[in-house]
């Protein structure tokens, strides 16, 4: 079966064409600046990628553009539309609905719709490639894959915060997590690189990017997760804070005359390590030319960032009480060797050491940790449209 798999963003619109079988992508790309001018990329497998300024005036549009490309007789990569048995949606959050996948009705568009104050920026826009892809392609399956649903598996002590349960009774305020693919996908896959029993392990998953979340996954389920009822929480991001002490927001309220949402702006546009590199860059291949070229404000916010995915790493061994693996993962985990080696360097306590040699690869599947590490440190690549191709052949079976 060919799954298209479908990222819709307010104004954007990534895909994949995966071939359920091969598990290979077929044909990937971007819808960008939707509704403002419009941007579309096209990528076959084994042929050039080209990049056409055209008009996309809704997502409905840019579906379109999508299905004339995989299918166009010069480079697309599908004889007729027939040949897409279904398509798969990232939705960002499900709330406490949806544990797992599931294929789209109208009740599950209504549930799904219910949990849109829970991410306002980004489930009208899963929604609307939903409706998008269903005008267009009429009775070809849709399937919903949540980035909350992999950390339903949390129990209460990891999930609820510290504040009036009416506030849980009544609009479920509780950590949900994200990146919930990726961690599930990471999790899977570091136990089959290793050749551990995925349902006798401790694995901690740490997903570095613009946007951060560490896991911890115990015997295959998400036990707890870095980010909570959004994704401000946690680990230091590109322009997230992170954990803070909520009474700082008070306090920046007085002290700069702000508001609420001023201040939230503040928290998630102009904070983590943009905000600490006194605005050099929340780009890390940025912040580490910078710190390079003797920008101690910027080595700072590398360190900083580092030092806050080090407390977590050291929460979630005390969690699961011990750990077999620790995976890196997204652009950053993937891609910043001295990222890595300064969170690896911190972890001696685990019986790990760094190989320096193997910890120069990037974007690979390689152990980084020495032989005789107690810990098994690996560099994972995620793969969250595979993950979600996956998970639509699943529903559908």
């Amino acid at each position: 079966m060919k799954i298209l798999v479908i990222n819709c963003g307010s104004s954007s619109l990534k895909y994949q064409l995966i071939d359920s079988e091969s598990e290979k992508a077929l044909a990937s790309g971007l819808c960008e600046r939707i509704g403002i001018d419009g941007r579309f990329t096209y990528k076959p497998d084994g042929g050039e990628k080209s990049v056409t300024d055209i008009d996309i005036p809704n997502h409905e549009v840019g579906v379109k553009l999508v299905l004339d490309a995989v299918a166009n007789p010069k480079d697309g990569v599908v004889a007729s539309l027939d040949e897409i048995g279904a398509i798969g949606h990232r939705v960002v959050h499900g709330g406490e609905k949806f544990a797992s996948s599931v294929k789209i009705d109208d009740k599950v568009m209504a549930a799904i719709e219910e949990c849109n104050d829970l991410a306002p920026l980004h489930n009208p826009a899963n929604l609307i490639g939903i409706r998008a892809c269903q005008a267009i392609m009429p009775g070809v399956p849709n399937v919903a894959v949540f980035d909350t649903a992999f950390h339903q598996t949390m129990p209460k002590e990891a999930y609820m915060y510290g504040l009036p349960i009416e506030y849980y009774d009544k609009y479920k305020i509780r950590r949900y997590g994200f990146h919930g693919t990726s961690h599930s996908f990471v999790s899977k896959r570091v136990c089959e690189f290793l050749g551990l029993d995925r349902k006798k392990s401790k694995v901690i998953v740490c997903h570095l990017g613009n946007g951060s979340s560490i896991s911890a996954v115990l015997n295959g389920e998400s036990i707890d997760t870095s980010m909570g009822l959004t994704p401000l929480e946690g680990v230091i991001m590109g322009t997230r804070s992170g954990s803070i002490d909520p009474a700082i927001i008070e306090f920046i309220a007085h002290k700069e005359n702000k508001s609420i949402d001023d201040i939230m702006k503040v928290l998630n546009k102009d904070s983590g390590v943009y905000g600490l590199s006194g605005g050099v860059s929340s780009d890390f291949r940025d912040l580490g030319k910078a710190s390079d070229e003797g920008n101690k404000l910027a080595a700072d916010a590398v360190s900083i960032f580092s030092y806050s995915v080090v407390r977590y790493i050291g929460a979630y061994a005390a969690a699961m009480n011990g750990v077999d693996a620790i995976a890196f993962t997204a652009g950053l985990g993937e891609n910043d060797q001295k990222v890595r080696k300064q969170i690896i360097s911190r972890l001696g306590y685990l019986g790990i050491t760094l190989d320096e040699e193997k910890n120069k690869i990037r974007s690979e599947e390689v152990v980084i940790s020495t032989d005789d590490s107690k810990v098994k440190v690996c560099i994972i690549p995620t793969n969250e449209e595979l993950a979600i191709a996956r998970e639509t052949v699943e529903v559908l079976a």
